[in-house]
């Protein structure tokens, strides 16, 4: 079938027009940040308003802002295979992932590693250095190549932290059987979902997980800067004393009491006040997204992945881009990854001929594809500009060779 055949018979070609899109780009970059659902524009503005404007500081009550963290972490959790009261929508991925691992390195007293794998997402490797750090070493950062993580999980291990998706390569991870792994060596594990959510189906339950952190502003749609959020299963929940403990954690915040009193069950990962525009948005894309079946996006994902290797295969012979991502579809997420030694020079051309990807240093052309409103004809359109800027040399020209702030 050709590309315009698949998008004409594609089930979820009617949720496109959910989402503002600008005339005339190919817009692939949805796993760093997603497009704007056309309704979050209407719902911030009756936020700001309405609930903002109209009812100011009673509408934590009246519009329930104050309990926003719970009722969206909820929705979410019907996306990653959790249980209401497993997830709380709130703070950025990397507090999230520091409260994960604090929750764990406590609940395994005498063990002092947190391990994982060396190019994993920098920050959740900075949060483990600052961790290390805050502790004199006592608990210590351990990383190991992708390849070994399995083999260094021992007795010293407290904590595993692994990214499900990795964020360059695409490549995913058995959640199920590494969870099963470490536990039974005694450790705990940290899932970072970033780049799960919203692409590939998760289910936290069924591979029995501790606890996951993931991104609000990616395949969910939240807007640039949304709240995360942080998945603990229930069965750590109130054995924990959370280690950042702000008020919005405390059993009873308009109290005003002295000494901390943890919240019982999920509500004591809670630190500060929720950010309530943040939230609003983030709560429109998760709305949107549960519309659709998710066994529905997966299979569009990979159909869109495959057509697009397909068609760069006669570019990587012809102009030296190399596959980054795992070949075989079921090893990875919705991403499609190429090296090559001009990536930002590359990425820079197709940026200006309105095709939307980005690059991850050192030499790697990023691609995701976000089935809820990318097709079948844009990914190979898409192709046909990489091949064009190689055949014309356009990403030779010296402003595509000056790195931006924000590649």
């Amino acid at each position: 079938m050709t590309p315009e055949q698949l998008d004409a018979s594609d089930p979820l070609a009617r949720f496109r027009d959910r989402f503002a899109l600008p005339e005339g780009v190919i817009y692939l970059d949805g796993n760093s940040l997603g497009a704007r659902p056309k309704a979050a524009e209407e719902r911030l503005l009756e936020t700001v308003r309405s609930e903002w404007g109209e009812g100011l500081i009673t509408s934590w009550n009246k519009a329930d802002w104050v309990g926003m963290p719970q009722r969206i972490g909820d929705k979410i959790a019907r996306l990653i295979g959790a249980r209401p009261g497993e997830v709380v929508a709130c703070d950025s991925t990397s507090v999230n992932v520091f409260k994960a691992l604090a929750a764990a390195i406590s609940l395994r007293p005498g063990r002092n590693v947190i391990l994982s794998e060396a190019g994993n997402f920098p920050t959740d490797v900075y949060i483990m250095q600052g961790i290390e750090a805050l502790t004199g070493r006592q608990v210590r950062a351990q990383l190991v190549q992708p390849d070994e993580i399995e083999g260094a999980i021992d007795g010293s291990v407290a904590a595993l932290l692994l990214t499900q998706v990795h964020y360059k390569t695409g490549r995913m991870r058995d959640m199920a059987r590494i969870t099963s792994l470490a536990q039974e060596s005694g450790a705990l594990v940290i899932w970072d979902l970033s780049h799960s959510a919203g692409a590939i189906p998760v289910d936290l339950t069924g591979a029995n997980a501790d606890f996951a952190a993931g991104c609000g502003y990616k395949y969910l749609n939240g807007g640039p800067g949304a709240p995360g959020f942080l998945y603990v299963a229930q069965r750590h929940q109130n054995a924990v004393t959370p280690a950042l403990t702000g008020w919005f954690g405390h059993a009873a915040p308009f109290a005003f009491e002295d000494r901390y009193e943890p919240a019982p069950g999920i509500a004591r990962f809670l630190v500060g006040t929720p950010p309530v525009l943040g939230l609003s948005a983030l709560e429109v894309g998760v709305e949107l997204f549960l519309e659709a079946d998710i066994a529905a996006v997966r299979a569009k994902s990979i159909a869109l992945s495959q057509l697009f290797i397909e068609r760069m295969a006669p570019l990587c012979a012809r102009w030296d881009f190399q596959l980054a991502s795992p070949a075989e579809p079921g090893e990875r997420g919705s991403q499609i990854s190429y090296r090559h030694p001009e990536g930002y020079a590359i990425m820079q051309a197709l940026i200006a001929r309105g095709v939307i990807g980005d690059f991850r240093a050192p030499d790697i052309l990023r691609f995701g594809f976000t089935p809820l409103y990318t097709t079948h004809a844009e990914v190979a359109a898409a192709v046909d500009h990489i091949d064009a800027v190689m055949a014309a040399s356009e990403w030779d020209r010296p402003e595509y060779k000056v790195r931006s702030a924000v590649t």
